[in-house]
């Protein structure tokens, strides 16, 4: 709870820099950098926990929009935010962005964040072949210790 504490004192922190200064002044992209270094550390994960694709399976060819189901094995899925063990939120990566599995994902058009504990979507990519790839973050969108990752899978959209 402690780590919580801080974590949460730390977004307060930045939340009054963002409201107090005069519009403009902030150059909200660093302010989305910041490392929230005395923040919690990353969730531990249980041994054998697992993440998949149920659909598409590796290899499909598509017709674009698609459904995208993820399995999860030896954990739980619950919400960002809810801090319970053993339990984490899905992450959808497209086409192998960067990412630094030590820290909370980025929302991007790339990194997709279901953290309101949703277990499918619907996705539309442009015709071509693309990579997808799950990640399981904990409740604060930051990949578990030993993270829990699909194997990348690719996917051909007619």
């Amino acid at each position: 709870m402690r780590r919580a504490g801080r974590f949460f004192q730390t977004l307060s922190l930045l939340s009054a820099l963002l409201l107090a200064a005069p519009a403009g002044a902030v150059d909200l992209k660093a302010a989305a950098e910041v490392k929230l270094a005395s923040g919690p550390a990353p969730s531990a994960a249980p041994a054998g926990a697992r993440v998949y694709f149920i659909e598409p399976a590796d290899g499909a060819t598509l017709s674009s929009p698609f459904k995208v189901v993820f399995g999860l094995t030896g954990m739980g899925v619950a919400p960002a935010g809810v801090q319970n063990d053993k339990t984490g939120h899905h992450h959808l990566l497209i086409n192998q962005p960067p990412v630094d599995l030590g820290q909370p994902l980025p929302m991007t058009e790339q990194v997709l964040h279901f953290g309101g504990g949703q277990t499918e979507t619907t996705v539309t990519l442009p015709p071509g072949r693309h990579t997808l790839q799950l990640v399981l973050g904990d409740w604060k969108h930051q990949p578990h210790a030993a993270p829990v990752a699909s194997p990348l899978i690719t996917v051909t959209v007619r």
